[in-house]
């Protein structure tokens, strides 16, 4: 059992919140209990209820960073109307989740999979599986639109899902290098040329 899930639930999701932030500067192995303890401004006899492993840690704080961006991303993309809509929602969603910089360093998922894509295990299966949940809903919008005659006959759903998954992971190098909001225009005027769309 978690020691940290013992707290409130208001103490718990600030803990959570702080260490998908710090793991996007620091690193997941960068976050350990007595690290998130000190940025939420723990006192000493407040740092023993963060007695997780280090695992469970890293496996609550990706899926705390999931519903991060379920809620700032997939969600939106969601609500658009079927089809070429929820292509370019999926993409506004993305580089205004970056522009708000929820999390320091860009894209939470993003600088996770480069850290622990060579270690096997928990955490690396739950990093891979967003991001194949992301990649899928991508494509499933991508299908929609084809299917629906916004997008040509010959295009390819999947190519199409890598190419848009692909802008947005340079989008989020780049901002995150330089926070410079020229680098969110060029990717919205470049998703705009590529769907055929006036607007994201």
């Amino acid at each position: 059992m978690l020691g940290f899930l013992t707290m409130s639930e208001a103490s718990r999701d600030a803990i959570l919140h702080a260490a998908a932030a710090l793991a996007t500067a620091d690193g997941l192995d960068g976050v350990p209990a007595g690290t998130l303890a000190a940025a939420l401004g723990m006192s000493r006899a407040g740092r023993p209820a963060c007695t997780a492993s280090t695992q469970d840690l890293q496996l609550a704080t990706v899926a705390e960073a999931a519903r991060i961006f379920d809620e700032e991303v997939i969600q939106p993309a969601l609500a658009a109307p079927a089809g070429l809509a929820q292509l370019a929602a999926v993409c506004e969603a993305f580089f205004a989740h970056l522009e708000r910089h929820m999390v320091p360093g860009g894209c939470f998922m993003a600088s996770a999979a480069l850290e622990m894509g060579a270690r096997p295990g928990p955490v690396n299966d739950m990093i891979a599986s967003c991001q194949a949940r992301f990649g899928e809903l991508i494509r499933g919008f991508a299908a929609t639109a084809r299917a629906g005659n916004e997008l040509p006959a010959g295009e390819d759903p999947d190519r199409l899902a890598f190419e848009l998954n692909g802008i947005m992971l340079a989008t989020d190098t780049n901002f995150a290098e330089h926070d410079d909001p020229a680098v969110l225009d060029l990717a919205r005027q470049i998703v705009r040329h590529r769907l055929g769309v006036s607007e994201l």
